[in-house]
């Protein structure tokens, strides 16, 4: 069989660059320690609502006063679909799904997850005051378009801490995120 000249040269010119992209990768995940953000913690999704991590879903504050969110998302909804938290405060937010693959969007920020049956998502930002919408940016079934949740965001003197829980004392933010709200996710 007769290859044209041009057309060796093509193949051979394809042949190297996908051997150099698969080597660059090889070399950035071995040697550069180059990682997708990895899933290590685990939970059964069938016993997510009794578990104790999600057993109580919302705000709550940990020893050192940080604080958290847990959420679950199930379709057609977030449990708990409003959230209300302090201003220019480093949030930890902690998210897991019941059933079908859902994104976890803050919008207009960049408060972003997958939530996959059977892992724990988990990032840290903070906000501004303000009220954000919080939608499903995975298709999750017929209605998708229904998932939403609302973030309230209030100023840290006008918020107040979950019953039996002693208020958090200020931490300097610019440790957790920077002053535009960028996300550190686990697993990096």
């Amino acid at each position: 069989m007769k290859v044209d000249l041009y057309e060796r040269i093509w193949m051979w010119s394809v042949g190297l660059m996908l051997t150099a992209l698969f080597v660059s990768l090889a070399l950035g995940a071995l040697r550069a320690d180059h990682h997708p953000p990895s899933h290590v913690e685990t939970i059964d999704p069938r016993g997510v609502l009794t578990d104790a991590r999600f057993r109580t879903q919302g705000v709550r504050l940990d020893a050192e006063g940080r604080i958290h969110v847990w959420v679950v998302g199930l379709m057609f909804t977030w449990l708990p679909a409003e959230v209300t938290i302090p201003a220019d405060t480093p949030v930890t937010f902690h998210l897991t799904s019941v059933d079908v693959t859902h994104g976890y969007q803050i919008v207009r920020t960049n408060g972003q997850t997958m939530l996959l049956p059977g892992y724990v998502s988990q990032f840290t930002t903070q906000f501004a005051p303000g009220e954000y919408l919080v939608a499903c940016n995975e298709y999750c079934g017929l209605n998708h378009h229904g998932m939403a949740g609302r973030l309230h965001v209030v100023p840290r003197a006008e918020w107040t801490p979950p019953a039996g829980q002693a208020p958090a004392q200020p931490t300097s933010a610019a440790s957790a995120t920077g002053p535009t709200g960028e996300v550190r996710h686990a697993g990096h």
